[in-house]
């Protein structure tokens, strides 16, 4: 059945897949909900946006974006509250980061209105794929990309909005064991690094690989002129408590401003938590965690929230964090956000947005 609203053509799935899905385990990023927002930009101008049934997209061999990978994403997530409601959480700063990145890899932006709206009624429409259980959601991955089929070394002329969504689990499961990389280096000043590029991703598969096969979960990038001072983790930002006091990396134009940073941040500030944003050395840090003034390190993202590191390796030494999963400090930001995600707790900051779906 297809419908249109003032601003959306809806076209609804003649058969819904739920029923074939396991909310309470589905992975992550493996299954995919009933419906799929798509925005063609052609004439240069956005089209009317429409809501359809999720399903595959034909295009040619040729299409740019397979070779010069001008594409830009969100990470976003819907949480289940009760029947009648599900909550996103400060949707705005998503759009907000979608369009730096959009502006940096040339592809115009798509409106605000068509990206919360769209992310709001597809939400409406798919709501029951919103999982109950508890640390399970629903991940939202907005993008743009290149829709030329040419293959010419420029920016392109049309370009396509999607909005997908799919069902997850929970992203670690345990704690993270990181290294750092002299060798590779994730972005430089100048490039692309606070943007969520694609390209971005790619190219830190392989020395993510290398970390794997040595034992480690992800790679603790450092700077790319020195190799001294830290700067994000392959999926997240890092964190780190010295002494009572809440330190991350400044941002410098080669990382990538995380929405979950930020909440931490202002909520540090709002607790009267000392809370330092600057550069921070490897070097600080291992001897730290020699003298027994580190406390704890966590990485934070939206995909894992607050994910606690308990070995950090670097230059052939490694230093470990004995505590269960998540330390105290740790485990009161996530409490925080996570409670406020849920409508569990006090939002005081009106990060949530609330949608009616019942």
């Amino acid at each position: 059945m297809t419908t249109t609203d003032t601003k959306f053509k809806i076209t609804k799935t003649s058969s819904s897949r739920l029923s074939e899905s396991d909310l309470d385990n589905p992975g992550f990023g493996r299954v995919f909900s009933d419906h799929m927002l798509e925005v063609e930009y052609k004439g240069g101008e956005w089209n009317a946006p429409e809501i359809k049934p999720y399903d595959t997209i034909e295009v040619p061999p040729a299409l740019n974006v397979f070779h010069y990978a001008q594409s830009v994403f969100e990470g976003m997530k819907a949480y289940y509250v009760d029947g009648q409601t599900v909550n996103l959480f400060r949707p705005e700063k998503n759009y907000e980061r979608f369009v730096r990145s959009s502006e940096r890899l040339c592809i115009p932006p798509v409106s605000r209105e068509i990206f919360l709206d769209g992310i709001k009624q597809l939400i409406r429409l798919d709501h029951q794929w919103v999982p109950e259980k508890e640390g399970n959601t629903l991940y939202i991955r907005p993008f743009s990309c290149a829709f030329d089929p040419v293959i010419s070394a420029r920016a392109a002329d049309n370009y396509r909005f999607y909005v997908i969504t799919s069902p997850v689990g929970s992203y670690y499961q345990r704690p993270v064991k990181l290294t750092s990389s002299q060798k590779y280096v994730r972005a430089v000043k100048g490039g692309v690094g606070e943007a969520k590029a694609a390209g971005n991703y790619a190219a830190s598969f392989y020395p993510a690989r290398k970390a794997q096969e040595a034992g480690y979960d992800q790679v603790l990038w450092l700077d790319a002129f020195e190799h001294t001072y830290i700067e994000e983790v392959g999926t997240m930002n890092i964190f780190f408590v010295i002494d009572d006091v809440l330190i991350t990396p400044n941002l410098s134009g080669t990382i990538l401003p995380g929405i979950t940073r930020d909440s931490i941040i202002h909520l540090a500030k709002h607790w009267d938590m000392p809370v330092e944003e600057r550069r921070v050395s490897i070097d600080e840090i291992m001897e730290a965690g020699k003298d027994g003034s580190l406390q704890e390190i966590f990485g934070a993202g939206t995909a894992a929230v607050v994910a606690p590191v308990d070995e950090l390796h670097h230059d052939g030494e490694t230093i470990t964090l004995d505590q269960d999963f998540r330390g105290p400090i740790g485990q009161k930001f996530y409490e925080a956000i996570y409670g406020m995600q849920r409508g569990r707790r006090e939002d005081p900051f009106n990060w949530v947005t609330p949608i009616e779906v019942g």
